[in-house]
């Protein structure tokens, strides 16, 4: 694939994230994307179906995630994304933090997802009793 069809892949899959349109998310995902928050202690997810579990955790208890693009570039089978995620909780608190995100595409698919930010600083935003539900999971939780 050309490095603007995977420019447009990955932006697809982040709109689809936005939209927590799991299906449309894991159409733009390899059979075996490994997905992983860099700065986190788990392995993160391996395969669409444990990086959608994965994120559900979470984003099962937002109202909305909205994203700001600052840069995206593609080059080859490699395309970066600097950007700003807004969380709005079910209950209305917010947390907002910049993500630099690295893509590797293959057969035209997300193929290893790499998140890299400020674990404490984002983190430290989220509301008490989110931490707890989060603090309920592990890594088994989305490892198939």
């Amino acid at each position: 694939m050309s490095a603007a069809e995977n420019k447009k892949t990955v932006q697809a899959m982040w709109q689809a994230l936005s939209e927590m349109d799991w299906e449309a998310m894991k159409a733009c995902m390899h059979a075996d994307i490994h997905y992983q928050d860099v700065p986190s202690d788990d392995p993160g997810a391996h395969g669409p179906e444990n990086t959608i579990r994965r994120l559900a955790i979470a984003f099962n208890h937002l109202s909305k995630q909205e994203q700001i693009t600052h840069h995206i570039v593609a080059e080859g089978d490699v395309v970066f994304l600097d950007h700003t995620e807004k969380w709005t909780f079910n209950t209305g608190e917010t947390a907002e933090h910049t993500f630099a995100t690295l893509h590797e595409m293959k057969d035209g698919k997300v193929y290893r997802w790499s998140d890299y930010w400020d674990l404490q600083k984002f983190v430290s935003q989220f509301p008490d009793w989110f931490l707890e539900e989060m603090a309920r999971h592990t890594a088994a939780d989305f490892q198939g």
